[in-house]
């Protein structure tokens, strides 16, 4: 068996390698979720700008571990470098994208097989879940029910404020505005990014261990999303409808939106306190015995 001294040449040559390949990559995936320069479908991926480098922190921590594993190829990681070898050179954005978690995935079966893939399991996860890719666009043919709910929840709380408000569909008429709950404005973005901070957050704290919590954790994220999706969109049809063109700018497209997210990320580690603080990480449940009785 070779000593690790004799594999830090391979393995300081297999880094040089990835970021020679994926270097630029990355910087174009950075360079466009900070400045708005990549396609919109992409957009819904900047998470990764949280989640990239605390993946890299999580392989990082592991490396004690990783180098008590004994070296072991497994055959179908050297079939996953190859296969992302061929993506890369399609040239192709979104293969090229996806073939780096395929590369990372191949190469923890190809150096220390399945012990590698499992030690390195989230820190792979957190990468293809930040990987941009067609999935929102294959989706959204399939949302127009949570956009006509925004719609209708946004018209009656514009109503209840006394604003004149008619809703046809995924249309609000405000003050003769129309205002369109379009497929990228029906919060999969925010929900891409508040499901992945929550993956991140339940890592971090450990609350991964106990499924209730993890349970409404993982449902109370989903409904904080939808909910704040919902009062942005009323807020934007209100801004639009009475002729505030800054401040719908300001929060549609502005810095304004970027805030309002991160407050609602915020919310999400108050959520997971909340329920650390107050719910019991399982509930037994007493089985009464054959000889007890229960009155009512």
């Amino acid at each position: 068996m070779l000593s690790p001294r004799r594999h830090l040449p391979l393995t300081w040559a297999i880094a040089a390698l990835l970021a020679i390949l994926y270097g630029p990559l990355l910087g174009h995936w950075v360079d466009g979720w900070l400045n708005k320069t990549i396609s919109i479908q992409h957009e819904y991926f900047s998470h990764g700008l949280l989640g990239l480098p605390f993946a890299a922190y999580i392989a990082w921590g592991k490396r004690p571990a990783w180098g008590d594993l004994p070296p072991r190829c497994h055959p179908l990681g050297l079939a996953l470098v190859g296969l992302a070898g061929l993506m890369y050179l399609t040239r192709l954005p979104d293969w090229m994208n996806l073939s780096l978690p395929v590369m990372l995935g191949g190469l923890c079966l190809s150096l220390k097989g399945r012990a590698g893939l499992r030690l390195q399991a989230v820190a792979l996860m957190l990468v293809a879940l930040a990987t941009p890719n067609q999935l929102p666009y294959l989706i959204e043919p399939y949302i127009l029910p949570l956009q006509q709910l925004i719609a209708s929840v946004a018209g009656f709380l514009l109503v209840q404020l006394g604003i004149p408000v008619t809703v046809e569909s995924i249309y609000l008429y405000v003050n003769g505005q129309t205002v369109e709950v379009a497929p990228h404005c029906a919060g999969l973005k925010l929900l891409f990014t508040s499901l992945y901070v929550a993956l991140m957050l339940a890592y971090w704290t450990g609350a991964y261990s106990s499924r209730l919590r993890m349970g409404l954790f993982f449902g109370g994220t989903v409904a904080m999303s939808v909910a704040g999706n919902i009062l942005r969109n009323t807020l934007l049809s209100y801004f639009h409808g009475v002729g505030r063109s800054g401040a719908f700018d300001w929060l549609h497209e502005g810095w304004g939106g970027d805030l309002y997210s991160a407050l609602m990320l915020l919310t999400l580690v108050l959520l997971l306190r909340f329920i650390q603080d107050h719910v019991p990480p399982s509930l037994n449940l007493a089985v009464p015995s054959a000889g007890s009785s229960q009155s009512l």
